[in-house]
């Protein structure tokens, strides 16, 4: 089959379109005909050779395509042959088939579009689980969101305002700060011509948000900590900023904070079909009648893997980027 392959970690260039062998399938994996793969940033940092896949993953990139499921394994319902679905992946979108396991796969219902379809698992599984799960958010509460106009920040405004929360967001324009209030941010801030600590506190009437949902760290998590009410939860979910960060554990102590943070895709099969299941139950419904709809940036051939690669690494994309691998049909 065709995937995108590369022969040595670099900078995007180094993608090519290449031969590989089909995906071999566990009793519990089904094979999808990839119709879309979508793009995110572990895939450019897996290319870099900064994030390699978790032990027994496909090498090639890609957490998330949407297609048709060709075959099963002896373990899954022989009635998931032929249907639609869109799948969250330890890796190996990038290519004409994907092997992904039977229980972290929603049902695409007639209506949506695959390419929308593949670009919903990854940021659905990592904002539900860091936003809701770790996050603990409830109806009534506020968060801040940096980087508010990524695949991450889009889904995250979305899935809050479902749920009634208060959300802020940080962006690095004008621009993206105006699309991220069009997508439903009740504050957008310019980071880069306002403090958002400042920002923050005004918006809140001084008393904080109750969860940051953070994929900056570094030297952001001080300042995070500072946008925090009493008993505000901090949530790492990447380290764009730097991994290490300076903070006061007495300001932790005295307002009662919690900081936690997570990485899905190394998290077991077991763990991923539960959250699935919480997912198909609590927010797929709102995807599948088209309450909401991922913000879509761009499209790319497969083939021009290197150049979504580069959009994204540029940061001029708002909400996601996916990769054509075949054409739209079936439930399209």
């Amino acid at each position: 089959m065709a995937a995108i392959v590369f022969d040595a970690p670099g900078a995007p260039d180094v993608l090519k379109l290449g031969t590989v062998p089909l995906p071999r399938l566990r009793p519990d994996d089904v094979l999808i005909k990839v119709a879309y793969a979508g793009v995110n940033r572990p895939d450019c940092l897996q290319r870099a050779g900064a994030y390699p896949p978790p032990p027994g993953a496909s090498p090639l990139l890609g957490l998330e395509v949407s297609g048709e499921i060709v075959a099963v394994g002896n373990e899954v319902p022989r009635e998931m042959i032929g249907q639609y679905v869109a799948a969250l992946t330890p890796g190996g979108g990038y290519a004409e088939y994907c092997a992904a396991h039977w229980q972290h796969c929603l049902p695409v219902p007639e209506g949506m579009m695959l390419s929308e379809a593949a670009a919903l698992p990854e940021t659905l599984f990592t904002v539900w689980h860091n936003l809701f799960e770790r996050g603990l958010a409830r109806d009534g509460e506020s968060v801040l969101i940096h980087g508010g106009t990524s695949g991450i920040g889009t889904m995250a405004i979305m899935l809050g305002k479902a749920f009634g929360l208060d959300v802020i967001v940080t962006c690095g324009d004008t621009a993206k700060c105006a699309a991220a209030t069009r997508i439903g941010a009740d504050l957008a801030i310019n980071y880069r011509e306002a403090d958002f600590v400042e920002a923050v506190m005004a918006h809140t009437g001084g008393k904080g948000v109750n969860i940051v949902l953070d994929m900056v760290s570094g030297d952001y998590v001080a300042r995070n900590l500072k946008c925090l009410a009493e008993d505000g939860r901090h949530v790492t979910i990447a380290v764009l900023g730097g991994a290490k960060a300076e903070l006061s554990m007495a300001a932790v102590m005295m307002r009662r904070l919690t900081l936690t943070g997570s990485t899905l895709r190394p998290r077991t099969d077991a763990f991923k079909a539960a959250l699935a299941d919480e997912i198909a139950d609590n927010a797929w419904p709102l995807f599948c009648d088209g309450e909401l709809s991922p913000v879509m940036d761009m499209t790319f051939p497969l083939a021009e893997a290197a150049a979504a690669h580069a959009r994204m690494e540029a940061g001029e994309h708002i909400g996601k980027i996916v990769l054509e691998v075949a054409k739209e049909g079936g439930n399209g």
